[in-house]
């Protein structure tokens, strides 16, 4: 029977003075942060690379307890084991552990109390370059009887600092000049607080369209001042969205933002054949998410705007994608055409988009990305499943872009990847002569900021290397 299934202790009879234990353990990058989750000590020097340049080690260290931790770990479980009993323990921290370190972690008995069953044992920490990092005494009682149990399974832990992307985001716009936005009919607390949220961020100037009695008392609900901010008064939403539009036509604003009317009232005046601000381009929708268990930004589009988009209508999604992932500093987006399956299929009218795209790539009828399709989704995402199934491509398991067939399917997705992987969505629709920020009721604070910060990167867009944190 394979004893690693097993845990079990030494009673204070079996256990003699010079006995040891040890275990040996890698200080890595996920070990500061669990332990520091765990813990709540997010000390700087831990996690601020360039602080701790200035410090006196030069670099990141572990927390001192995270060796102290490892002690309790081979008492609780190795010497004396299951049913000890902890009465006290001094640690001296005489050098730091660096990340990358080999700590080996061993205690020894010392002295057995007879009289109350006590074990006295000297416990050290050692580097791999034979360094003492911690020295230290830990008095226990003893298990007087045996023990052996099956192992109890750890549970899996995945650590993620949730909307750090976005954080990167809104951190690189500092140096922009924000973004004269129209903020359609924001008529209640939560979609004018964001607005002024932006504003306040320096990434967008507002100018609010709609009722403005109902502006006002929207402000009042959200204890909020409109200050200086610029109001034009209009009867209802529709003649807001009307109003917004009409702004964008005229070059007085650079953006819009969907307040609290629906996205059709405000995508029908967007795309009036006489009215509206439509270009040769196709509009639509990109979804950009955090998602916790994704090494970078993810993009998903369209899942708002073309319900079953043409081949022409794919090619320009696509390109809007691969034009706001440039704005992002990403010089050649990898762009994975989602289907069923990863080969082509008479029977899988999305199979040959995907073949056709890629050649209209080929062609120079997209430009400025790495596409690549059809992929399935797991092997437009995942290395491994890629590697599984022997598919060779630049794009496989490494997707920036997922480009859905229609809008159900990346709809269904993006909530999805929201509602059950916790992955915050931010948005933008594209093509029009300015970029559209459909903000839903669902969204947070952050999300919002989010979507303002990737329209004001695009409108202010230049030549400039990848936004730090994004990516990786």
């Amino acid at each position: 029977m394979n004893t690693l299934q097993f845990i079990e202790n030494k009673t204070f009879d079996e256990i003699k003075v010079g006995q040891t234990a040890e275990i040996i353990r890698t200080l890595e990058r996920k070990d500061i942060e669990l332990f520091a989750a765990l813990s709540g000590d997010t000390t700087p020097a831990q996690f601020d690379q360039e602080l701790a340049k200035s410090d006196q080690f030069d670099r990141v260290i572990a927390h001192g307890m995270w060796g102290g931790t490892l002690i309790s770990t081979i008492l609780g479980t190795e010497l004396p084991g299951p049913g000890m009993i902890y009465l006290y323990q001094t640690l001296n921290f005489l050098n730091p552990v660096m990340l990358g370190d080999r700590v080996t972690v061993r205690v020894k008995v010392r002295e057995k109390k007879p009289e109350n069953k006590h074990l006295v044992l000297d416990c050290e920490c050692i580097n791999q370059a034979g360094e003492l990092v911690i020295k230290g005494e830990a008095e226990v009682i003893a298990p007087a009887e045996k023990i052996r149990r099956p192992r109890v399974g750890l549970p899996e832990v995945h650590l993620h600092a949730r909307g750090a992307r976005y954080q990167a985001l809104i951190e690189a716009t500092r140096e922009l000049a924000p973004v004269r936005t129209a903020i359609v009919h924001p008529c209640d607390a939560l979609s004018l607080a964001g607005a002024l949220e932006a504003a306040q961020q320096d990434l967008i100037i507002p100018v609010l369209v709609g009722p403005r009695s109902k502006i006002e008392a929207a402000a009042s609900d959200a204890g909020q001042e409109l200050g200086h901010i610029d109001i034009i008064d209009t009867p209802h939403s529709h003649a807001a969205a009307a109003a917004a539009v009409a702004l964008a036509r005229e070059a007085k604003v650079e953006a819009l933002m969907k307040g609290s009317l629906h996205t059709d009232e405000l995508m029908g005046a967007v795309v009036d054949s006489k009215l509206g601000i439509r270009t040769e381009r196709r509009i639509s929708h990109v979804y950009g998410l955090d998602v916790p268990h994704y090494a970078k930004a993810l993009f998903i589009t369209d899942a708002a705007i073309n319900i079953y988009p043409t081949l022409e209508d794919k090619r320009d999604i696509v390109q809007n994608a691969i034009d706001l992932l440039h704005a992002l500093g990403l010089a050649a987006p990898k762009v994975a055409l989602l289907s069923a399956v990863e080969t082509i299929s008479p029977k899988i009218a999305s199979t040959l988009d995907a073949a056709a795209l890629c050649k209209m790539a080929d062609r120079g009828q997209i430009t400025g990305g790495i596409i690549d399709g059809p992929l399935a989704f797991d092997n437009a995402i995942s290395q491994e499943a890629a590697k599984t199934k022997g598919i060779i491509s630049p794009v496989a398991g490494d997707a920036d872009i997922l480009v859905a067939p229609d809008l159900e399917a990346a709809n269904m997705l993006a909530k999805q990847l929201i509602y059950l992987a916790g992955a915050e969505a931010a948005g933008v629709v594209l093509g029009a002569r300015v970029p559209i920020m459909l903000t839903s009721r669902a969204d947070n604070m952050l999300c919002r900021l989010a979507s303002a910060a990737l329209v004001q990167l695009f409108v202010r867009r230049q030549p400039a290397a990848a936004i730090d944190g994004i990516y990786s």
